[in-house]
C-alpha cells in the first residue's frame, strides 16, 4: 500500500512537470516548424592540408582574437548549465562569455572538431577577463556572435539533410571521441551565413562544454524525471575512460552512455576508417595546442594530447 503511494504521488508529481513543460514545447515545435532559411546546407568541409591547421588559434585564426581591453556588458544570457554574458569587446565586436567548467573543454574541442573538418562556432578562451559591472573571471570562454551570422534554428541528429552521410556519422565519433553526453537537438544550431557561391547554412554543435570527462548513467525515481549525466572538464576521468568496446557485424560498440546514445548504433568501421584519415595527419603538437588555447596546466595538456591521440590509434585500427 505504502508502495502504491508512492508510485502514485511520482507519477502525479511528472504528470504536473510535464504540463508546466508543455507550453516551452509547443514554443519551440512552431520554432522548428519555421525552418532555416534559404542557403545549401554544409556541415563538413574537407581541409587540403590538417597538418597546416593552427589549432592554437582555431577557427577563427588571430585575426579574430577578442580585444579585452574593455568588456561592455550588453545582457545576461539566459539557459543552460552555465553563466554566460553577452559582451562588447574593445573593438565593439559581440561575443558570449561563458563562465564555470564548461569554458575550457568547449574551447578545446571546438578546435578538434573544426580540424577535423567541421563547421564550428568561433571560440577563444581568455584566462582572465573582466565584465563590467559583473567582474573579473577566471578561465572565461569567448565565442562569436558576428553581424554577418544569422543564428537560426536548432537541427536535429535524427532528421537533417545530411542523415545516411559518412560526414554525419563522423561527427556522431567525434562526439564519442570527446565524450560529449549531452547530445540533445537543443545543442545544435544552424548559422546562416554568405558564402563565395551564395547563401549557406551551416550545421554546427554549438554547445560542446559537457565534454573532457566521462559519459554517466541516469538517475530519477522514474523513467519519465531520468536524466543522463556524466563529468565535464575532468581530464583524469576522460584519460580513464574507454572510447571503443570492440566491433560486431562491421559496427563499433562504444563505451559512451550519454544522451542519444542509440545515435552512436549504426557507426561503421568505414566510417571509423574515414575519419581516422583525417585525424591521424595531426601532429601531437596539434592536439596539445588544442588544449593549450584551453589554458589547461603543462601536465593535463600532455595527458588529454595523448589520450586524444591512443583514441585516434583506436579508430585507425578498427577492422
Amino acid at each position: 500500500m505504502l508502495q502504491r503511494g508512492r508510485t502514485s504521488r511520482l507519477t502525479a508529481a511528472a504528470l504536473i512537470l510535464f504540463s508546466l513543460l508543455a507550453p516551452v514545447f509547443a514554443t519551440q515545435d512552431k520554432k522548428e516548424k519555421k525552418g532555416p532559411p534559404p542557403g545549401t546546407p554544409v556541415l563538413w568541409r574537407e581541409h587540403p592540408d590538417p597538418a597546416s591547421l593552427d589549432l592554437l588559434a582555431g577557427p577563427g585564426g588571430e585575426e579574430m582574437r577578442p580585444d579585452l581591453s574593455r568588456l561592455t556588458l550588453i545582457k545576461e544570457e539566459k539557459g543552460g548549465y552555465s553563466k554566460k554574458y553577452r559582451v562588447r569587446d574593445g573593438k565593439g565586436r559581440v561575443w558570449v562569455a561563458k563562465v564555470g567548467k564548461e569554458a575550457q573543454p568547449e574551447t578545446a574541442v571546438t578546435r578538434l572538431v573544426w580540424a577535423a573538418g567541421y563547421v564550428t562556432e568561433i571560440t577563444y578562451l581568455a584566462p582572465r577577463a573582466t565584465i563590467e559591472g559583473k567582474g573579473t573571471f577566471e578561465n572565461v570562454r569567448f565565442e562569436a556572435r558576428p553581424e554577418n551570422v544569422e543564428r537560426s534554428v536548432a537541427w536535429r541528429w535524427a532528421s537533417n539533410p545530411f542523415s545516411g552521410k559518412r560526414e554525419l556519422q563522423g561527427l556522431k565519433i567525434m562526439m564519442a571521441l570527446v565524450e560529449n553526453w549531452d547530445l540533445k537537438d537543443d545543442n545544435n544550431r544552424v548559422l546562416a551565413v554568405s558564402g563565395s557561391n551564395g547563401p549557406e547554412l551551416h550545421y554546427v554543435v554549438s554547445d560542446l562544454g559537457a565534454t573532457i570527462g566521462k559519459t554517466g548513467g541516469q538517475n530519477g525515481p522514474i523513467a519519465f524525471l531520468r536524466q543522463v549525466k556524466g563529468s565535464r572538464n575532468k581530464p583524469e576521468d576522460y584519460a580513464s575512460d574507454k572510447f571503443i568496446e570492440g566491433v560486431e557485424a562491421g559496427r563499433l560498440r562504444f563505451s559512451y552512455d550519454g544522451k542519444n546514445k542509440s545515435l552512436m548504433r549504426d557507426v561503421t568501421v568505414e566510417d571509423a576508417q574515414w575519419l581516422a584519415a583525417i585525424l591521424t595527419r595531426l601532429s601531437d603538437k596539434q592536439l596539445e595546442d588544442a588544449f593549450r588555447a584551453a589554458n589547461y596546466n603543462g601536465e593535463d595538456v600532455r595527458l588529454l594530447a595523448a589520450s586524444v591521440r591512443a583514441r585516434i590509434d583506436q579508430l585507425a585500427a578498427v577492422k
